[in-house]
């Protein structure tokens, strides 16, 4: 299983269907896909033996999956997902369908902008909204394999940051924020990627002005966060740095888990 931000789908095509090859991914969750359902490059990942769920309306935001273990019990959004913009929407930012058994949950987590910024309280929103959502999930089911796996736009540790200096006063290092996670883990999920790859400064997230992935001036933002069951399988993660290098990388790479079957 792995998630990637894509920064546009259409646009990292090859890209994601070598990976998917190279590395014989079953199930992978897509973010900021960028694309609307209509337009979704869905030929390529079927002629790959790949399923294709997605969740898009335009050219912002939009979630996918692609799985060659089945898709089935899709749902678009989540109960309680806060809304955004004027008119009011509910964003493409979360997609939840059941592959091999695992709930798997596609998570485009909004950025938060600044901290008197509106977009931030709506981020904070939409997290707890999220956290209740995904309680409510294992009070039902104790024993339901969730995961939770996307782009937090939130580095959980100071570490997860190149310097924590740059970012004082800025969003995805901010208390508020930093709680909103450690809820998932209080609500049971354990973030699996800082289980198997504890090494500090080892990030996910590279921005493409100041040549930031030159310097290794990174960020540790994408996630995943699983149920008790689902952590238990496990074994280990692989963040794919590989992944930003070359002609045309996504500012993301991909985080690779392995689950025991």
């Amino acid at each position: 299983m792995a998630t990637w931000n894509v920064n546009s789908v259409r646009t990292r095509l090859d890209r994601v269907l070598d990976f998917l090859a190279r590395e014989q991914v079953d199930v992978l969750a897509m973010q900021e896909t960028k694309v609307s359902d209509e337009a979704f490059p869905r030929d390529p990942f079927i002629d790959a033996g790949y399923r294709v769920v997605s969740h898009g309306f335009d050219q912002w935001n939009g979630v996918a999956v692609v799985s060659r273990i089945g898709a089935v019990d899709i749902v678009r959004g989540f109960l309680g997902q806060p809304t955004w913009g004027d008119p009011p929407v509910v964003e493409a930012r979360a997609l939840g369908l059941t592959c091999g058994g695992v709930r798997v949950w596609s998570l485009y987590v909004p950025n938060g902008r600044t901290l008197d910024d509106p977009h931030y309280r709506y981020k904070l929103a939409w997290l707890a909204a999220l956290r209740t959502a995904a309680a409510g999930w294992l009070a039902d089911e104790p024993t339901a394999q969730v995961a939770l796996v996307g782009d937090w736009n939130v580095a959980p540790l100071d570490t997860d940051v190149w310097d924590r200096a740059v970012f004082a006063g800025r969003t995805h290092v901010s208390a508020a924020e930093r709680a909103a996670l450690a809820a998932f883990v209080d609500a049971g999920y354990t973030e699996t990627t800082r289980v198997h790859v504890p090494a500090e400064h080892t990030y996910t997230f590279w921005d493409y002005q100041q040549l930031r992935f030159a310097r290794d001036e990174g960020m540790r933002i994408d996630l995943a966060y699983a149920s008790p069951t689902l952590a238990e399988r496990v074994t280990g993660v692989r963040i794919v740095r590989e992944e930003r290098k070359g002609a045309g990388p996504s500012d993301h790479v991909p985080v690779v888990l392995d689950v025991d079957g």
